[in-house]
């Protein structure tokens, strides 16, 4: 159950201590607000069809724009038919009639949203990217056209032991899709660098393909290591970014990003790290106070940092006892942005909601979907 994944301090991210910006400094924050149609859009396409392997909820919403439509990419993920009163069955597994799935689509082309999943031997939805045993599974990462195709990284996932923190990521893999198609294509292996799950975020600039990774950091949050690969997809030759601010094949060499100063940078499991203008934005969580549900920004001149410091720019209302769910147990995490959907000046960031308990899920199927907000920038200073 996704519940696992949440309790794991991977949602944390920790602020740096401040330090001047580059010269001239980064743009700078007008207003953010939420994205309604976006939100609703989610909401009515996930109660609207009574079917058994059409999508009611999932999260780390990552994005792809394809030939075929918007390419939403979920990791854990509900199907079923949500009751009228806002609830859905328990899952199939604890005798109920919801299906559970590690990972899925949703393809939003022109003539509407299609959920999109893959199957198992008698038929039934199953996850896109199939469990590898029984004690792994796969949850997906960011994602990039190559071709016609659409390639999506996933992490492979695995218990460590009986309790609900005995998780543990086993290496990337980046699986091609024809969008809409439920199966991969193809599945390559990514190279490894111990403890660090890549594909949190692909940003594509000229030539290369940059590739960050994070790292489980024992006090909370994550560092984050950088790779780039020349050409359209991953499977050439990696480089990696190094503590004196170069590119070495070494994967040995593989530095942590920093913030200000050379401090320490730390952010959520899922994040990314896109161009804008002379800039690049990292969007992040907050990570000094456990399930915080603040978006954080900060800013660097290359991809490979240093970054500003993160700033706070959205608190997720629907998060905490006094959120829009009155319930301690709805967090808010894993904010992340959509470059392909924005208008030059804004970024559209997404973030997930869900539930430290079980059953508030079920109770309340609405609470487990993405939602949107809209960031306006200012130019940045001269």
């Amino acid at each position: 159950m996704r519940v696992l994944r949440l309790l794991v301090p991977a949602v944390l991210c920790a602020l740096v201590p401040s330090a001047a910006a580059p010269a001239g400094g980064p743009p700078g924050v007008v207003s953010v607000r939420p994205l309604t149609a976006l939100d609703r859009a989610f909401a009515a396409y996930a109660e609207r069809t009574p079917a058994p392997d059409h999508w009611t909820g999932g999260d780390s919403t990552y994005s792809v724009r394809t030939p075929a439509g918007e390419l939403w990419v979920f990791s854990d993920t509900f199907l079923g038919t949500i009751r009228p009163d806002g609830s859905r069955s328990p899952v199939t597994g604890d005798g109920g009639t919801t299906p559970f799935l590690h990972n899925s689509f949703v393809l939003w082309g022109p003539a509407g949203p299609r959920t999109v999943t893959g199957r198992d031997h008698a038929g039934r939805p199953a996850s896109v990217v199939p469990e590898p045993d029984a004690g792994s599974w796969y949850w997906a990462r960011a994602g990039v056209m190559e071709g016609r195709e659409a390639a999506v990284v996933y992490v492979r996932y695995a218990r460590t032991g009986p309790g609900p923190l005995d998780v543990a990521a086993r290496g990337s893999v980046l699986a091609r899709f024809t969008p809409g198609r439920g199966r991969p294509r193809s599945l390559t292996p990514l190279p490894a660098v111990p403890r660090v799950a890549w594909g949190a975020w692909l940003e594509r600039q000229g030539r290369y393909t940059y590739v960050y990774g994070t790292e489980p950091d024992g006090s909370g949050g994550h560092h984050v290591r950088l790779a780039r690969v020349a050409g359209p997809g991953l499977r050439g030759p990696w480089a990696y970014w190094t503590a004196d601010g170069r590119w070495s094949a070494d994967p040995a060499r593989a530095a942590r990003l920093t913030g200000p100063g050379g401090a320490p940078l730390r952010t959520s499991d899922e994040l990314s790290v896109v161009r804008h203008g002379a800039w690049y934005a990292l969007v992040t969580q907050r990570a000094d106070r456990p399930f915080s549900a603040e978006v954080c920004l900060a800013w660097s001149r290359g991809p490979g940092g240093p970054f500003t410091r993160p700033r706070p720019v959205w608190t997720a209302p629907e998060a905490g006892p006094y959120g829009t769910y009155r319930d301690a147990d709805v967090i808010a995490y894993n904010p992340h942005e959509h470059p392909e959907l924005e208008r030059p000046g804004e970024l559209v960031v997404s973030y997930n909601v869900n539930s430290l308990d079980p059953a508030g899920v079920l109770r309340r199927a609405a609470v487990y979907r993405p939602r949107f907000v809209r960031v306006v920038l200012r130019p940045p200073a001269r």
